[in-house]
């Protein structure tokens, strides 16, 4: 007879979410017994409700993954903002210049580059999937310790209750506690940034265009909201970030406004606001037996390109595929060898991303004659690739 095994999924953020319902689906589910935990209550959505201030962009690739496991239907016919056009452009330059990098689904016989959607919405839909599949849902449950026992890990929750696990599954953010308490070191590359994020009514319509200005302190970013507005990530330097969190809803309009110089006209501050610092930070090690780290357990990258989702939803396929195959090969899914699948395939994915991500940062904020005359050069001869543009954008929106 088969054993089964447990593996307790500790995160009910979106990458930890999938990679259960990936589970609960896969070919040998009948050998698993999955168990999701989170210290927050269960995420509540109301339809009606206003646009939530966390949204995600979520490539075609990513919309196709929740698609397979029969989530994405709920979100496209809920709330999901489709956007078929991108513009990115330095503040040196002109959004009408030779240099701005301009791409659209059309180029690519797409319907759209990808969505914008609420992160509660996501994890709404994921939740009714998971529910269908009788998984035990933990939330309201804290985890007060984890601690290895021969090659499994107990871990007690503050609700007085305890779980055996053949394998956990950190899923739980960039202050992971799965991390933490196996002693995974980390890499850090603080970025002397924070993001301010907040929705905006702009004067001009969004016309389905995600919208990306370098500016010398950091990129802004305006991405499409479904009622018309848009969701601004601004990266910008500690003070100015401080200005724009204690400045009036006026204040911070003409701000932004001139920040984007005004490709959307006037902007009128039309929702809450939130700031949080950005860094740059990678796990030194992603597996050890019986523990595995994703999404932003494992890696955090910047906002600059909108590929954080993204890079979690993709460790989440890639870790659950592993297992499956492990399961058909009888092997343990918790062995180190078998995660170490997991970690060779993802590790310097993400890494690679994480470094460009960083290197375009400080390249764009360099402000030196020179440099600017490099990167518009740069921009129109990406822009003249061809099959270099192709495979890069392809790469990047998950598009096969």
């Amino acid at each position: 007879m088969n054993k089964r095994f447990d593996i307790v999924v500790v995160g009910a953020g979106v990458t930890g979410l999938t990679v259960a319902a990936l589970l609960s689906q896969c070919r040998f589910r009948d050998r698993l017994r999955l168990t999701v935990v989170d210290a927050a209550a269960r995420p509540r959505y109301e339809v009606g409700g206003d646009v939530a201030l966390r949204v995600s962009a979520m490539s075609t690739g990513s919309a196709e993954l929740l698609e397979s496991i029969g989530a994405w239907a709920q979100v496209s016919s809920t709330r999901a903002c489709a956007y078929e056009h991108m513009l990115v452009w330095d503040e040196a330059g002109d959004v009408d210049g030779a240099e701005t990098l301009r791409f659209d689904a059309a180029e690519f016989a797409v319907p759209q580059l990808g969505f914008i959607v609420e992160n509660e919405l996501l994890r709404h839909a994921i939740l009714d999937v998971l529910d269908d599949a009788h998984i035990d849902l933990q939330f309201d449950s804290a985890i007060r310790s984890m601690q290895q026992h021969g090659q499994r890990y107990r871990l007690e929750l503050t609700n007085d209750r305890h779980l055996d696990a053949d394998l956990v599954i950190g899923a739980d953010g960039a202050r992971s506690f799965i991390r933490d308490s196996v002693n995974i070191k980390t890499r850090d590359w603080p970025y002397g940034q924070s993001a301010i994020v907040t929705h905006l009514q702009p004067e001009k319509s969004h016309r389905n265009t995600a919208w990306q200005r370098f500016l010398r302190d950091g990129p802004l970013g305006m991405l499409p909201l479904s009622d018309g507005r848009v969701s601004v990530v601004w990266s910008t330097a500690q003070e100015r970030a401080d200005r724009a969190i204690s400045a009036s809803d006026d204040e911070l309009g003409e701000m932004l406004s001139e920040a984007s110089d005004f490709v959307l006209g006037n902007l009128k501050v039309a929702g809450p606001r939130g700031a949080f610092p950005l860094c740059a930070r990678h796990a030194v090690d992603y597996v050890l037996p019986a523990v595995a780290l994703i999404g932003d357990a494992a890696h955090a990258v910047h906002p600059l390109a909108g590929q954080g989702a993204n890079l979690g939803l993709q460790d989440a396929a890639k870790l659950a595929d592993v297992i499956d195959r492990a399961l058909g090969d009888g092997e343990h899914p918790g062995d180190r060898p078998v995660l170490r699948r997991y970690e060779r395939a993802r590790k310097g994915e993400n890494a690679t991303m994480m470094h460009f991500m960083t290197g375009l940062s400080s390249l764009f904020a360099t402000d030196s004659a020179l440099v600017r005359e490099f990167r518009a050069t740069g921009m129109r001869l990406f822009n003249r690739s061809g099959p270099i543009r192709d495979r890069a954008v392809r790469v990047a929106l998950g598009i096969q």
